[in-house]
């Protein structure tokens, strides 16, 4: 762990701790996963191919990789080659180096590709981070391959379903669109979102449920809508994170019928990062992160029907640090001045550590909502082009309310009944603070 995490942490002794636990606890090596996925009933021995995939698990993500080595026996392989299968596809994706017709047809194929034994792709950018993983791809395939056919089946259609999607979102510059995507409208920026990450969640129930250590209900139609928002809030918050570093790279994902009520007239999104038009990249933020906020019952709603603690903490650790990614970058400058815009690596640590049930992860989503919504009352009358605050104070209302509601699940009748009123109270007087001081009513700073 580098001394400028630690450094960054200093002033808050809780981080520190957490840190200090995350250096005593080493990450697992390639060679261990390898050994723990080979400890299910139905594996075989660790194999070279095996221990290799793993590498590069590590590679792409240690501390993914981390959460993957804390899932049960049945299912951390499985996950694993899904993980690495898409991830090469999105690295496809993300090459702007292949032909587009090139690349369309090899991620609308990509789910066939994995069948193939001996199949890699050596035609990767030099600047692709994770070009070696398709190089050697005939690794996965192998144990891919190893898998039971019920993961198989999960991981082939999500293959292939988001391939397909991604498709449909490549374009070459052009001197009226110099960017290699570009979002056109808020619906499809919830497809989009939806292929590349929804599914994703999808995936994984399927997963959980062929598992059986999931309930085969998890997987129903209604819980798959909250998977796939699951998915989508992830994606959501990542996407405004990195708008200056996809700007750069030639990708536009934030919806152009938000952004170009924004930016001056014949001006492109590029304008959002230039200081003088700061208030309006703000305010075009702000309504982007309501637009994620809404996502957020969702979210807590399926994660309070998983029932194995390892499954509920693979899920809970993400969804963690993207709220409190959302409550650091919210009316955030940074997001449009510089590009790895995250929270301190100590406090990701913390969270890592409470995700390991309900109970914490409630706690600790009240408490951004309630942040967020500090910020969103102290920004009202300082930005003029910014008319998302009644969104921001609504959507950070409905957070606390489903929280208190399920806070009551274990109390009688009449305290049951009690605790709704006062969650409508909550809310109402969210809301109706929120209206003065939009009105100038109230100080701006309370």
């Amino acid at each position: 762990m580098s001394a400028s995490a630690l450094l960054a942490s200093a002033a808050h002794p809780t981080e520190l701790y957490a840190l200090f636990r995350y250096l005593l606890t080493p990450a697992p090596s390639a060679s261990s996963l390898s050994k723990q996925a080979a400890h299910r009933k139905s594996a075989v021995a660790p194999t070279a191919n095996r221990a290799r995939c793993y590498h590069f698990l590590n590679l792409t993500s240690r501390s993914f990789s981390r959460v993957i080595a804390a899932l049960d026996d049945e299912l951390r392989h499985p996950v694993c080659i899904f993980y690495l299968v898409l991830r090469a596809l999105d690295t496809v994706e993300d090459d702007m180096t292949i032909d587009i017709a090139r690349k369309t047809l090899l991620l609308k194929d990509f789910h066939n590709k994995i069948y193939q034994r001996g199949w890699t792709f050596k035609e990767s950018g030099e600047k692709e981070k994770d070009r070696q993983l398709l190089q050697e791809f005939d690794v996965v395939i192998e144990e891919f391959l190893g898998l039971d056919e019920k993961y198989q089946k999960v991981i082939a259609d999500i293959t292939k379903r988001m391939g397909a999607g991604m498709t449909q979102y490549l374009a070459a510059p052009t001197p009226e669109n110099p960017h290699f995507i570009e979002i056109q409208t808020t619906a499809s920026y919830n497809v989009y979102t939806h292929y590349v990450a929804g599914l994703v969640g999808i995936g994984l129930t399927d997963l959980f449920a062929a598992s059986r250590l999931e309930v085969p209900q998890l997987a129903s139609p209604a819980n798959i809508e909250l998977a796939n928002e699951m998915g989508q809030f992830l994606q959501k918050v990542n996407i405004l994170k990195d708008f200056l570093e996809d700007l750069q790279e030639g990708r536009v994902f934030w919806p152009k019928d938000v952004w170009a009520k924004y930016v001056p007239e014949g001006r492109s999104v590029d304008a959002l990062a230039e200081l003088e038009h700061q208030d309006a990249a703000l305010a075009c933020l702000n309504e982007l992160v309501v637009d994620a906020l809404k996502l957020v019952p969702s979210c807590l709603n399926y994660m309070a029907l998983l029932h194995n603690p390892t499954v509920f903490q693979f899920c809970a650790i993400p969804q963690m640090m993207a709220i409190a990614t959302l409550d650091h970058f919210y009316n955030s400058p940074s997001v449009f001045r510089t590009t790895g815009t995250k929270i301190r690596r100590g406090l990701a640590v913390k969270l890592m550590l409470a995700s390991k049930d309900m109970h914490s992860v409630k706690r600790k989503y009240e408490a951004y909502a309630l942040s967020i919504n500090r910020k969103n009352a102290d920004a009202v009358g300082k930005n003029d082009k910014d008319k998302s605050f009644m969104k921001v104070a609504v959507a950070c209302a409905d957070i606390v309310k489903w929280i208190h509601m399920h806070d009551d699940a274990k109390r009688t009748p009449q305290a049951a009944v009690s605790g709704l009123k006062f969650d409508w109270v909550v809310m109402i007087g969210l809301v109706v603070i929120a209206t003065a001081l939009a009105m100038g009513m109230l100080p701006t700073v309370l």
